[in-house]
């Protein structure tokens, strides 16, 4: 990793617009284009339908972002997500038949990683699965998902670019084979761009200690900054600590982001929970992540048995609960209801759902409470299910935050200081009030 005292970079995105970036101090080497003099940089960067990794769902919306990796560059499409810490790029044509791939062997700047390097034998200590050495002494990686998804490849480094601005000896892992729950879906992307806590991960090497994002809950847009930004200057943020436990246990992930769940509201009654249920175990199961590659909210079955109850009593008369024992959207979702198709979850008035951490609480209001099921009718009905999952069913030992409850809610991810900041706002003006422009 290059240790030059030279640029820091604060990036701009705009959900299906663009990213910003301008210049400071960091490690990591910010070459700018000989034929490019302005002071900022643009790259697009839109949304589209995917499959999420981290839980076996058909499809999540999800951002993905355009660069350009190797000499010469090579254009990718990767997936922004804050659950992973590796990026990953698909580099084999025969092992991803009709996928995007990056072609490793084209790249004159592209270098294997060896397995006796501190890259492979310190810095993967938190992968899930072990790295080993392959024939040729090159670090070899697996990685699986929830959703029985896999890749397999090797370590490498290689120059990442975004419109000129240029970032030698990123590490990711270029994969040769894998297997995948929806091919289909997989292959509108060439990889994934890691964003949690690891050293490895893609906002690491870049050396920031702070990024934010804000996901509007009217039309797909927002913004996601990395670095610096004077938005608690606008709206005052709550914060939260994140949960750091230094020791290896078998159900803790140690560069999730964690926080200390601490409850639920239905509307004004809070739920009576046992503290015990809500904090990790002396295995590491129980703990609470905020994850913007998982779609929707999961809870572990004591606590999603009781909100699921009091969510019922609180909108009868209001609901009416499909009786179909036979039906389980996505394996972990059995609290449906029948509402006329004609009419949609925005029309009804809904009892809210506040999620309460240290310091800290996150509200889910109206149609992001409900998740119209395509396909799925019962007469002159549509499917709703609710958006809260049961961890239980998926067989997950932990309760995650999904980004479809973080929308119209700004998230800070305080990295230096340990902490998640979060305030309620409209996502779709956050970038009008924080002077940002196209």
């Amino acid at each position: 990793m290059n240790k030059k005292k030279i640029h820091k970079l604060i990036l701009l995105f705009f959900f299906s617009s663009f990213l910003f970036i301008s210049s400071a101090e960091n490690k990591f080497q910010f070459h700018r284009s000989k034929s490019s003099s302005m002071s900022r940089v643009f790259l697009p960067l839109k949304t589209q339908e995917i499959p999420s990794r981290k839980l076996p769902f058909t499809h999540n919306v999800t951002l993905t972002v355009n660069l350009t990796v190797g000499t010469p560059p090579q254009n990718v499409t990767m997936i922004l997500d804050t659950g992973s810490e590796l990026s990953l790029l698909q580099c084999n044509a025969t092992g991803f038949k009709g996928h995007p791939v990056f072609e490793s062997n084209r790249s004159s700047t592209y270098i294997p990683i060896a397995c006796s390097s501190p890259t492979c034998t310190i810095q993967t200590q938190d992968f899930s699965i072990p790295t080993s050495c392959d024939s040729k002494n090159i670090c070899h990686t697996v990685l699986s998902f929830a959703d029985s998804s896999s890749f397999e490849g090797s370590l490498a480094r290689d120059k990442f670019n975004f419109s000129g601005s240029e970032f030698p000896d990123t590490i990711f892992g270029c994969m040769f084979s894998g297997y995948s729950s929806n091919p289909d879906e997989d292959s509108k992307t060439t990889g994934l761009m890691g964003m949690n806590r690891g050293s490895l991960s893609f906002i690491s090497q870049m050396g920031f200690k702070k990024f934010a994002y804000c996901i509007s809950s009217s039309n797909l847009s927002g913004v996601l900054l990395l670095g610096e930004s004077n938005f608690t200057r606008i709206w005052p943020l709550n914060y939260t600590p994140l949960i750091q436990i230094s020791t290896h246990l078998p159900y803790f992930n140690r560069v999730a982001y964690t926080v200390q769940f601490q409850g639920i509201r239905v509307a004004e009654k809070l739920l009576k929970l046992p503290k015990s249920v809500l904090e990790p175990d002396h295995t590491g199961a129980g703990q609470t992540m905020i994850d913007s590659g998982t779609q929707f909210t999961f809870l572990l079955g004591p606590v999603y048995t009781a909100l699921k109850n009091e969510f019922i009593i609180q909108t009868t008369g209001i609901l009416r609960v499909l009786e179909d024992p036979n039906f389980l959207f996505q394996g972990a979702f059995d609290l449906c209801f029948q509402i006329p198709i004609n009419s949609t979850a925005a029309k009804i008035e809904l009892p809210s759902v506040t999620l309460i951490f240290t310091g800290a609480e996150i509200t889910v209001t109206d149609e992001r409470l409900l998740y119209r099921v395509a396909g799925e009718t019962r007469g002159g009905d549509a499917v709703h299910c609710f958006t809260f999952g049961n961890s239980d069913l998926l067989a997950i030992e932990a309760y995650i935050i999904g980004h479809h409850h973080q929308q119209d809610t700004w998230m800070e991810f305080d990295i230096e200081k340990s902490r998640v900041g979060v305030a309620s706002v409209r996502c779709d003006l956050a970038g009008q009030r924080l002077n940002l422009r196209r």
